[in-house]
């Protein structure tokens, strides 16, 4: 099972490995760059000959990074969605030099705006940067939202149009997050809310495009629209449910990370709780 968490860069990329290692990690997820700043972090050769060496020494299966929280793919604000798109295009060709599994995006929102047209910009605003990058370089990952806000992709239809109207479909999959879709209202703490819940996803994007789930439990109730993350177990959608996920054949072979929120020691303590849930009969 490749089970992990989001880690600190403290000291460099490569460090992430180690803290990896600590936790016992198959799968980790990383920013580049500070989240919150449109200036990117340089990496240097020596920066990522030491990021591959310490990945290979590790038992680190995949690693994915998650973009900056300030991309705006769908807005109408032409300088918020040319810093927006240069971003994006820094960000991915790090990740294809460092040689990752994916980069996690949000696709926003644009407060105000006709959420089919925010979703049309999106997708061409993916073309664009995809025009930029390797032919078979680093895919992106969309990312469920919470629909908080004006926020897009808190709908599976709405992902399933994303890819629909790119051209370069071929490089794009997704990252399910278990607090979004339930805070967009969908019932994954049920068997029969999470069957439904796959089913959806299933015939809306497909889920030969899923290639991550975030693990997070949710401080909110279901179809709240706001994004708040707990502690495995400790929010609204409960122990059982990620129970269900972890032993789910369908989703075996993905990445799973968790991103709650980082107190204490309660990385490791999550983790323990997903390697016992995954193991329960």
């Amino acid at each position: 099972m490749r089970l992990g968490a989001h880690l600190s860069t403290a000291g460099g990329l490569h460090t992430s490995f180690a803290r990896g290692e600590e936790l016992g990690c198959t799968a980790i997820q990383i920013f580049l760059s500070s989240p919150r700043q449109w200036r990117g972090r340089e990496l240097s050769e020596e920066d990522v000959a030491k990021f591959r060496a310490a990945w290979r020494a590790s038992d680190c299966e995949a690693c994915f990074a998650h973009d900056i929280y300030l991309t705006r793919l769908g807005s109408r604000d032409r300088t918020i969605l040319r810093k927006s798109r240069a971003a994006l295009v820094r960000e991915l060709h790090a990740c294809q030099r460092l040689g990752l599994d994916g980069l996690v995006v949000h696709p926003a929102g644009d407060p105000g705006a006709q959420p089919a047209k925010v979703l049309d910009r999106v997708a061409r605003s993916l073309d664009a940067v995809l025009e930029e990058a390797e032919e078979d370089g680093t895919p992106i990952l969309l990312e469920t939202t919470a629909g908080q806000g004006s926020d897009v992709g808190h709908r599976f239809e709405q992902l399933g149009r994303i890819v629909e109207k790119t051209r370069r479909s071929d490089r794009l999959g997704v990252c399910l997050d278990t607090c979004h879709v339930f805070a967009a209202g969908y019932e994954i703490s049920t068997d029969e809310g999470y069957d439904s819940t796959l089913e959806a996803f299933d015939r809306e994007v497909g889920l030969e495009r899923l290639e991550v789930l975030h693990l997070n439990d949710s401080r909110r109730p279901l179809g709240s629209r706001v994004d708040r993350h707990a502690h495995i177990g400790e929010g609204r959608i409960g122990e059982a449910a990620f129970g269900r996920i972890l032993r789910d054949p369908r989703l075996a072979g993905l990445p799973k990370l968790i991103e709650t929120p980082k107190e204490g020691d309660m990385d490791r303590v999550n983790l323990e709780r997903l390697r016992r849930l995954a193991a329960a009969a």
